[in-house]
Order: C-alpha cells, then structure tokens, then sequence
C-alpha cells in the first residue's frame, strides 16, 4: 500500500520522466538516499538537529473552543512551532543533510508560499552550503517577509517572470538549474511531487509527523483519532502526516485549495477535479484541458498554487484509503479567523483549509475525535490578510 515499487510507482501513479542528463544523477540520489537512511549515525545526527535545532516534538494541543462550537474533539499537530514556521524544514533538513553527505557544494530549490524557501535557507547556513531559491515573482510579492528572511539566512533569490508567475514556474526554473549540472548541484525539492525517488524521499522525512502524531495521540486521548485531516497542495505535510496512519482505522481527509469556483483556472483542486498527466517528470493527477494543457491555477494560498499533486495522494484516493474534497477561499479564510479569535493560534492560509474542511466534516458527523494537521504558522499572510480587510 505505502510503495513505491520498483520504477517509483505509487499504484498508477509516479516514475521518472526526465531528460537522459538526470536519469543518472535520481538514480544515484536514490541509492545514496536508501543508503543514508539506514545508516544509524545518519539518522542519529538527523534526529539530534531536529531535536535541539528544529524543536521536534512538535505538541499536540487541544482546541477546547473549536471543539466546542463544532461538537467535536479537535486536536491540532502544531507544526507552526517548528524552527522556521512549518513542517517544510524536516524535509529541507534531511535533504541538506544528504547533500552534504554526498559532497555538494551548491544547493537549488523552489518555493512557493516561502516555507520551503526559508527552511532550505536555514538549513543551508547551518551547514555552511551555497542556496539559489526560485520563487514565482507573484509569490515574491505576495509573501515578502519570507524574501527576506531567506536573504537574511544568505540565500540568493531568484524570482521567476516566466509562465504563471507561482510555483509551477519555480519548479521549471529549479529543474533547469539542476539540469545544467546535476553533478555539481543538488535539489532539494520541497513537495512530494518530482520525478523517482522524490516524493518518496520527501515522505520519508516529512513522515516524523505522523509517528510523533500516533504516539502523542495514543498517551493523551488514547486510541487513534476518527479522523485524521491536512491541507494538500502538492502534499508533503499532508503524507507526512498521514502515512503512520495509514495502517489504523482513521479516516484520512485532505483539503484543496477550491479557491474562487470550480472552472479551470479558479481553483487548485487537482485531486477533486485533476485527469492524469506529466508534470514535473512525474505522472500524477493534474489540472489540465481537454488537450492535455496545463492550466493555471489560483488560490488565496500561495503553498496551495499548484496544478498537481504527489502520485502517493493519487493512490491513496484511487483505492479509497483518502478522501480529497475542495475548500473555497472564503472558507479557509472564516476558519482562520475563528483559530485566531477562539484558540489564539495564527495558522498559515494553507493549514486553514484543513481546518475548514474539519468544520465540514464535524457538521455532517457531530462527536468525532479530529487530529488535524496545522501545517505552518501564518505571519507569511499578513500581507495577504491586511489586502483583504482582515486585519
């Protein structure tokens, strides 16, 4: 169930689809990748810096208001209180951490909303390594603070004018980067999208999520939840998230960005509305017309921009182990402000929309024990927010 197999398939979905220049450097990447992982001093060091630099255990809280006014029992996985402000830095850590193991001197990555920018920054000044960071020019406007800070961790900025301007753009420009000297560079890529053996490799990491999330779970309200819930764009904190749950009896829901209706183009809902396809060289579920072009998308969250989705969420829905359903802006955005003014929590815009999708479901089935996944703290928004009104 959890793969991939072989050829990096997740069920239907998955491979490597990539210029022949790079078929050696993932190969060689996935065999140093299999081997660092069970190599115990790897891991202990790995363990070591997110213990005291990255703050692992994250804790889990208890929503008592939220859980009041939706007639449930919510419990939120604060990965906001992560070094950085979200879950990106576990996977940004352990890339980082490989590539030095590899001997690279030069890392390359791509941001969207700027978590993964900023977690790859940091990660490459506590390693003492060159980062180049592309990042879609309306995201570099539209999440500043996180341009900064990436600048003051010394990484250089790329912003990419190029196609729609967001994180599929990013994505291009990181790839062609590494394209021209895939010996030399490694990229740490910060979803779970991507050629073999990436989105394995991002679960990978990113899975220290659910494991804590199943222990903490099992000595506080005891049992696993009813329902375990996180947003999904390209969707490594929801997998991370999910995979230790995958064996129990939870439900697993994730949440898309629905943004402003359901037409192409008004949304980033790949899962709820997506056909197979290539993208990224991997294939998965995508947001495309009717001749197999990509389209662009739009969501009010920057980390949630993306017109396709990591082929193990593909497999999850495929054979029911997921659900995945669209949340509006407008939804995200009223379950934001109510974890602001009940919980005194200032989530991400991408994690609001697992809690919308939570409110949703503790109104079609009163009484469920809710984990929920709360992907990033949200000062990257206020810019968002003020535009709106908001603040």
């Amino acid at each position: 169930m959890t793969g991939p197999d072989d050829r990096g398939y997740f069920g239907a979905y998955g491979g490597r689809f990539v210029p022949e220049t790079l078929v050696g450097p993932l190969t060689r990447l996935e065999e140093a990748a299999r081997e660092a992982l069970l190599d115990e001093r790897f891991r202990h060091d790995l363990d070591h810096e997110l213990a005291t630099w990255v703050g692992r255990p994250t804790p889990l809280t208890y929503a008592g208001a939220l859980s009041a006014a939706w007639h449930a029992e919510v419990w939120l996985k604060r990965e906001d209180l992560a070094h950085t402000g979200a879950h990106k830095i576990n996977n940004a850590l352990g890339q980082v951490r490989l590539a030095q193991r590899l001997g690279k001197k030069r890392i390359v990555a791509e941001t969207g909303a700027g978590q993964h920018g900023v977690a790859t920054a940091a990660a490459c000044a506590r390693v003492g390594l060159s980062c180049t960071v592309y990042m879609g020019a309306v995201d570099v406007e539209r999440q500043a603070p996180n341009v900064l800070r990436m600048k003051l961790f010394g990484a250089n900025v790329v912003p990419v004018k190029s196609g729609d301007q967001t994180l599929r753009a990013a994505i291009d420009e990181a790839l062609r980067d590494w394209v021209s000297d895939p010996e030399g560079t490694f990229y740490v890529l910060g979803s779970a999208v991507g050629p073999h053996p990436y989105p394995w490799l991002v679960r990978e990491f990113q899975s220290v999520i659910g494991r804590e999330a199943l222990q903490q779970w099992a000595r506080g309200p005891g049992g696993v939840p009813d329902v375990v819930v996180a947003c999904v764009g390209g969707g490594s904190n929801a997998i991370g998230l999910f995979h230790a749950f995958v064996p129990t009896f939870a439900r697993l829901c994730g949440f898309e960005a629905g943004g402003r209706g359901t037409g192409l183009g008004d949304h980033a809902a790949t899962l709820a509305y997506g056909r197979p396809g290539v993208l990224h060289g991997t294939l998965s579920p995508l947001l495309q017309d009717a001749d197999g072009q990509i389209q662009e998308t739009h969501s009010v969250s920057a980390g949630l921009d993306y017109p396709g989705v990591g082929p193990e969420h593909g497999m999850l829905r495929d054979t029911g182990r997921a659900t995945y359903v669209a949340v509006s802006d407008a939804e995200a955005l009223d379950a934001l402000q109510a974890c602001c003014r009940s919980e005194g929590i200032l989530p991400a815009i991408e994690s609001a929309h697992a809690l919308a999708g939570a409110k949703r479901l503790a109104t079609e089935s009163p009484g469920q024990r809710m984990l929920i996944g709360l992907s990033g703290r949200g000062d990257k928004d206020l810019g968002i927010l003020a535009g709106l009104g908001l603040v």
